[in-house]
Order: structure tokens, then sequence, then C-alpha cells
């Protein structure tokens, strides 16, 4: 093994921390529970560097059965022809592994593929770790780690190699990553495109303004139900007390829920959640027809549906897969996207209509009771709709 120039030591040492982080995770994702003689799939953990710069590539894979040709597809080494050397292999102490490895090294790394932006890549192999001789009814994974440099305008990634190799369970891992990634690669296929901007490690503040952006886009113009509600919420009073008495009350409960649901503590399905939601723009709707001004009960409805309309964007986010360390400031950048979108929809309300026929004597008959048929209309419509689903 060449030496690694002292240029990539540092790099080397963190991309191995990381490594040894996402051993503990990959230890369950990359390998499902072991059998005496499989051909295990291989392990490939991907990570982006927040500048863009570098990319770095740990393969846990298992060598033995590659160096004695085992048929990647065999349920069971011992079915194979190659059984006795694969045997053989397994016994051998590192160093002796080494060896065997080192002579079909060339081979072995040009039957890998990296595509950035779908021209292939070079990444520079940075280390080969052999393991020691452990519990012959387990299979011993060789940890290959690479990296290589990105373009300045790299935005998409793919990984594969030859059939002989075998299956490949690839997942990305990052610090505040937009989305993870993960993906069963068959024999001889290629990964599915990455997009590089999703999975690549991000700044905290990256990260708010990502979630900021989230969390105002699923309410403008993604969230019409969402819409809606805070319309019939507007509708029954262009006051500054009603309206702010609704919108707190409405807040504090989506926000409870949003961080109970995106923890896993509360988790209501959607089939059920979402007619719910239906229902509630249709109920704050009629009471805006019912009642000219806000009842003492109005508040506290309020808070009960947007106890609902949190577990609605609890799903969103869940599939972000925040990581524990930063799920407060994910949780709460998005929340305070969901405000600004709701404060928007308030804000074009009044532009619309408030400020113009706010102060006229036929601005509820004329306004508020069509505007709010209309949007119970809806919400009644996407009621049958949901249940009927």
């Amino acid at each position: 093994m060449t030496a690694i120039p002292a240029r990539h030591l540092s790099s080397a040492l963190h991309v191995h921390a990381l490594i040894r982080i996402a051993l503990a995770l990959a230890a369950l994702f990359v390998a499902p529970p072991a059998r005496a003689h499989v051909f295990e799939a291989t392990g490939a953990v991907v990570y982006f560097d927040e500048a863009g710069q570098r990319y770095s590539v740990a393969l846990y894979v298992n060598i033995e059965a590659i160096l004695a040709g085992v048929d990647p597809e065999v349920k069971d080494s011992n079915d194979s022809p190659k059984a006795a050397e694969y045997n053989r292999l397994r016994a051998m102490p590192p160093e002796d592994l080494k060896k065997a490895y080192d002579r079909i090294s060339a081979d072995f790394l040009a039957g890998m593929t990296f595509l950035i932006d779908g021209r292939p890549d070079h990444p520079e192999l940075l280390s080969a770790e052999f393991a020691e001789v452990g519990d012959l009814s387990k299979v011993r994974k060789t940890i290959f780690t690479f990296q290589g440099q990105l373009p300045p305008s790299a935005r998409t990634f793919a990984f594969g190699w030859k059939p002989e190799f075998g299956k490949i369970f690839l997942r990305t891992m990052a610090p505040r990553a937009r989305s993870p990634y993960v993906e069963t690669i068959a024999v001889g296929e290629m990964s599915e495109t990455i997009v590089i901007a999703d999975v690549k490690t991000r700044s905290a503040w990256n990260m708010v303004k990502d979630f900021i952006s989230i969390g105002f886009t699923h309410i403008l113009p993604k969230g019409l139900d969402h819409i809606l509600f805070v319309v019939g919420i507007f509708l029954l009073s262009i006051k500054v007390r009603p309206i702010l008495t609704q919108v707190t009350s409405f807040t504090v409960a989506h926000t409870l829920t949003l961080g109970l649901g995106s923890a896993g503590y509360v988790n209501l399905p959607t089939s059920i959640v979402e007619p719910l939601i239906a229902a509630s723009i249709v109920y704050v709707a009629v009471e805006n027809i019912l009642r000219p001004t806000l009842s003492p009960w109005r508040p506290m409805v309020v808070f009960g549906f947007g106890l609902l309309h949190g577990l609605g964007f609890a799903g969103i986010l869940r599939e972000f897969g925040i990581p524990k360390d930063d799920f407060l400031l994910g949780l709460l950048s998005f929340n305070v996207g969901v405000e600004l979108g709701q404060l928007t929809v308030i804000t074009i309300c009044f532009l619309l209509v408030g400020i113009w026929f706010g102060n006229k004597s036929w601005y509820r008959q004329r306004v508020v009771i069509p505007g709010s048929l209309v949007v119970a209309a809806v919400g009644a419509y996407w009621f049958v709709q949901r249940v009927a689903m």
C-alpha cells in the first residue's frame, strides 16, 4: 500500500472519524443479521463536505468472497464450488489477506465507477483496513476509503461496480443534510443519480434558512387547506384582537403537535388527520356565517384544530430525517417558516379586502358571508374526498 501524502492526512483522519460514527448506524443498515456463509452486500457510506469541494466514500466489503470468486447470487457460500477457498480466506490473518488482495487490487479498483454529473471520476484510495480474524460465523468486512475532488459546478453523483462484486447498500451521511439518501443497488447496476446539494453537509445557518423556506412554501403556495383555514380566521373580523387571539391559539397548538409529531411521540394516520383538517375548515367558515363576533369558545376550538394542523405539518417534517442533535433547530426554523406563511396570508387578505372594504356597512353581507360559504364548500368537498379515499 502506498503512503498517504501529507496533504491528505487531515482529510483522511476526518473521514475515518465520520466512518467510525457511521459504523454503529451502518451495522444495522449496511448488513442484515449475519448468517454464517452469506455473500453479504457491500455497505457504501458517501459523504460530501460543506464547501462542496470534496467527497468521500467508505466501502465495507466482503473481500474474501470477491477474492474467492463466489457468485453474488448464492444464498450460502457452502453451495458454491468456491466454498473451500472462501473459507480459507476468511481464516487468514489481516496481513495475509492484504497480500491476497494486492494481487487483484488493480482489477478491483478498475471495476468501480464513480460518476460526477454523469462523467467518470477517479478518487484517490486513502486507505484499506483489513480486520483481524474474529467470529468465523460472521462476515469480516474490509473498509476501503476513497476521497475525490468535486468540480465547482458539480451537481450529481452516482456509484456502481462490476456484477461479480455483488449488491450494494448505499447511504449518504452528512450533518444537517437536507435529506438522507438510502438505496439498494442491484448486482451490476449503477445507483440512482444523487443530487449533491440535498445530501451534503450544511452549516447551521444554511439549515435554518432551508427549513424556514420549506415551512413557508408548505403554506404558500403548497398548503391550500392551511391557507383556507387562515382565511376563515381572518374573515370573522378584520379587527386586530379577534385575529390575534385566534392566530395565537392556532400557533401554540400546531407548534405543540408539530414538535411531538416530528419527534415520534404522537402519530395519527393521515387517513384520520387529513379529513379532520378539512372538517376544521368547514367549522370555522360556518361559524363565521352564524356568528358576527368572536365567540367565547372559538379560541379553544381553533386551538383544537391547530393540534390537527400541527400533526399534518409533522408528517412533512419527519420526511427530512433531521438528526437528533439538529432536531430542535430544524423544528423551530420550520415553524418560523410556517408562521411567516400564515402572516403573509393574513396580510394578503388585508390588502385585497380588509383595508378597502372592512369599514363598509355591507362588508359582512358581501364579503364575510359569501367568502365563508366558498371556504365551507371547498372544505366540505375535501372532507368527503378524503374520507372516501
